[in-house]
């Protein structure tokens, strides 16, 4: 089960930090990530983070700006967000998939989104 929390409304440059909260079977063995969805586009792929917090991956156009982390301690995951866009509007899910998967498309957990958006 995942949780998201801390979207909202913020001025473009701005800052925003999103918390996965997972629980259940999802746990420090699994692979955790961040997608987006903006109105009228399909989901994509945000950023990851292995279950060592050894390597993570993120989108070419948050490269920089986006920042993945997580404590398997408190059972968290977080985005942190800078130099926002408006094109980063988009409600963000939290997803986690098993350590031994290879692709997004085994994510076993999707939480139910949170929303960003970036706006004057």
């Amino acid at each position: 089960q995942l949780r998201e929390s801390g979207g909202g409304l913020v001025q473009p440059g701005g800052s925003l930090r999103l918390t996965c909260v997972y629980s259940g079977r999802t746990g420090g063995d699994h692979i955790m990530g961040w997608f987006r969805q903006a109105p009228g586009k399909e989901r994509e792929f945000v950023a990851d983070i292995g279950r060592n917090s050894n390597s993570a991956a993120y989108l070419y156009s948050v490269k920089g700006r986006f920042t993945i982390s997580r404590d398997n301690a408190k059972n968290t995951v977080h985005l942190q967000m800078n130099s926002l866009k408006p094109e980063d509007t988009a409600v963000y899910y939290c997803a986690a998939r098993p350590g031994s998967s290879v692709s997004w498309t085994e994510a076993d957990s999707w939480g139910q989104g949170t929303q960003v958006i970036v706006s004057l």
